[in-house]
């Protein structure tokens, strides 16, 4: 096969470079990352052929957790301005997209971790002494680059979560969050949005009566199809969620209530986006509210997975890094949620054929068109 030589111009000559192969090691840093795996098990003179599959996976994980966290620099940047530029929304849905393919990846690599038998893990996993993938700084990162707050996590230790991480890490991470999150940034840029309040038309007051309709027919069938106490259950679950749904509508009642984490007028904006999502104008943004939904939803469903691979793997023992292994992970799924506002609209959602017809000008100010001189739609 023949070599293909590159040749490079610097500031005084030319001058012949090392061969393509050569290029590509170089380039690729191939030395430091092909030596980077060191087996504990081997310098402690008992071969664990598993062990070399363990330090890779975490390995190519943290490699994926350091391009999402690039892609979220980006992100944020864009995000961080009092006005987001209409140019700026094609590379944000973009690499928010890039993530979430990034945590399928993670999500898929828990196959090949699976591959290795309990037996195995236990036959080097003294070595590991307490390293444990909760240290993973970066992963703890992203997290609070997305918008988890440190009072909603489960406590692990008697300190904080990052109590045992080394000084650069923990102070990266108090970086962070002494920095706008992107579940802020999103909650500011849905904040303003334009409503549908013109004259003598109010939609929410008009959605909000449907949405009740709705609940109150609910409450009916229940009546119908429950008795005792399934029946004061159901009934209660409605009475909440009208509650709940009354906050969106009155800022005082939001105000008040620990029921929303976004706010006022993020919920309206968001809901509406949801509702009309069809509609040309509100078509990018609805998008920007699937993608950061399918970050969450990824990320609860990497949480599974090594949830179950954690319980294959030990059982009921403890977690290497003193968590309470699985038990501690399952109860991360509901609990390190960070956009449940977005998925819990989805209970204030009612068939299409029921929804409030919006003003032809209203409709009209939603669609991409370009006037002529004629004022007629091209």
């Amino acid at each position: 096969m023949r070599r293909i030589v590159f040749r490079m111009t610097d500031k005084t000559n030319k001058k012949e470079q090392k061969t393509g192969w050569d290029q590509y090691h170089d380039y690729e840093c191939l030395d430091k990352i092909l030596t980077a795996q060191h087996l504990r098990s081997d310098e402690a003179g008992d071969h664990a052929h598993d062990e070399m599959l363990f330090i890779i996976y975490h390995q190519v994980s943290e490699l994926w957790f350091k391009q999402i966290l690039f892609e979220m620099d980006d992100i944020q940047n864009r995000f961080d301005r009092d006005i987001v530029n209409d140019h700026d929304m094609q590379p944000i849905l973009a690499y928010l997209e890039r993530i979430i393919q990034i945590l399928k990846t993670l999500v898929s690599m828990i196959d090949v971790l699976e591959t290795m038998p309990p037996q195995s893990f236990i036959d080097f996993r003294e070595h590991l002494s307490t390293a444990s993938g909760f240290q993973s700084w970066q992963f703890r990162l992203i997290e609070v680059r997305l918008g988890l707050r440190r009072d909603d996590r489960i406590p692990v230790f008697h300190g904080g979560f990052d109590d045992d991480l080394r000084a650069e890490s923990k102070k990266a991470i108090a970086d962070a969050e002494s920095k706008t999150t992107l579940f802020d940034q999103l909650d500011k840029w849905l904040s303003r949005t334009p409503f549908v309040q013109k004259d003598d038309y109010d939609f929410w007051q008009e959605y909000r009566q449907a949405v009740h309709t709705m609940l109150d027919n609910k409450a009916t069938a229940a009546q119908t199809n429950f008795t005792g106490d399934a029946l004061e259950k159901e009934l209660a679950t409605i009475t909440r969620g009208k509650t709940k749904f009354d906050a969106i509508f009155d800022s005082e009642i939001h105000k008040n209530s620990k029921n929303w984490r976004m706010s006022w007028k993020a919920l309206q904006a968001a809901l509406f986006i949801t509702i009309y999502r069809t509609e040309p104008i509100l078509q990018a943004p609805q998008r920007l509210l699937t993608y950061v939904m399918d970050i969450d939803e990824l990320l609860a469903r990497w949480r599974y997975r090594h949830a179950l691979m954690v319980q294959r793997m030990m059982g009921a023992n403890m977690g290497s890094g003193g968590s309470g292994g699985y038990s501690y992970l399952i109860d991360t799924l509901e609990k390190h949620r960070i956009f449940g506002d977005l998925f819990a609209l989805s209970t204030y959602l009612i068939p299409s054929s029921s929804l409030p017809t919006l003003p032809q000008s209203l409709q009209d100010n939603m669609a991409y068109r370009y006037m002529g001189k004629d004022d007629k739609a091209l």
